[in-house]
């Protein structure tokens, strides 16, 4: 009696059943399509904002200005011959390049003279010139890197050890800045007067490292006389990084430090490139040089 009835009650369910899984396909169809309208929209709004983005992004990047000067003159030749005679005057031949020289990027030369005057002692004479260009890239313009380098190379001269009565001072019409740094070194040999020169023009920087010293009993030169010849020859060899360069009328002419000076030097002061390789050979041999009256004590 009961069966039909349930029979019938089951035959009601199993069309709304089959109703409501036909249904949920088409819902899911539904919301996919629905999904896929919306990525395509948020798809049509990133291609027509990326082109903007871009051209925006890129119009932000700053623009590093190149470097000027792109050669050096080979730095044995950077002094003319009257001023090695007045600096060197047993010596104005025996100039020697350095080891680590790289043509157009770095150059180094220096001489030595002793001028022997038997029973009375000798008089001892070295000079160092040292150039070194710097390219503009990544990390900041030539201009910017040969400044943050000057700034070293000063701070060096200036904190040598055992420095006796150091003195540092400006020097006029050298370049686009330039430091005289001078300072006594006393050895068994006698005492060595020391100037040390470095000089920035545009996007090389000059350092002259010159001394002298009166050996066996002769008389200590005067500093001031060093310091004159020194700072003589200095504006010669700035004089001949912009001749190299057909610029022979920038090397005297005094201008701003570059906009990054009143920043404090940063990685950017090694440089970069190939001229991240002449500063780290040049910072090697520029260790020795700083102390340049060791070598003139080995050399007399």
């Amino acid at each position: 009696m009961h069966r039909p009835v349930q029979r019938a009650v089951r035959a009601q369910r199993l069309p709304r059943i089959l109703v409501s899984a036909a249904a949920l396909p088409v819902m899911l169809v539904a919301a996919g399509c629905s999904s896929d309208s919306g990525s395509g929209d948020d798809a049509q709004k990133e291609a027509s904002a990326g082109p903007g983005a871009t051209v925006s992004a890129s119009s932000a990047a700053p623009t590093v200005q190149p470097a000027k000067y792109q050669t050096l003159p080979k730095a044995c030749s950077a002094l003319s011959k009257k001023t090695l005679d007045d600096l060197i005057p047993k010596g104005s031949k025996s100039g020697k390049t350095g080891k680590l020289d790289e043509p157009k990027q770095r150059g180094n030369c220096n001489w030595t003279s002793l001028d022997n005057n038997g029973v009375k002692g000798s008089q001892f004479r070295w000079l160092n010139v040292a150039l070194l260009r710097f390219d503009s890239d990544a990390r900041g313009s030539g201009d910017e890197q040969a400044h943050d380098y000057f700034q070293k190379q000063v701070s060096a001269a200036q904190t040598v050890a055992d420095a006796l009565d150091s003195k540092s001072a400006p020097v006029a019409g050298t370049g686009d800045e330039a430091t005289a740094v001078r300072y006594g070194l006393r050895k068994k040999e006698g005492t060595f007067k020391q100037q040390t020169i470095v000089a920035r023009v545009e996007n090389v920087v000059v350092t002259l490292d010159y001394n002298g010293a009166g050996l066996a009993g002769e008389k200590t030169p005067d500093p001031a006389a060093l310091l004159k010849a020194a700072e003589k020859a200095t504006k010669e060899a700035v004089a001949a990084v912009a001749a190299a360069n057909g610029d022979g009328g920038a090397a005297g002419a005094g201008s701003p430090a570059p906009s990054g000076s009143s920043k404090a030097p940063s990685s950017s002061a090694s440089p970069s490139a190939s001229a991240s390789k002449s500063a780290a050979g040049t910072s090697k041999a520029g260790s020795k040089s700083a102390s340049p009256s060791q070598s003139a004590a080995k050399k007399s």
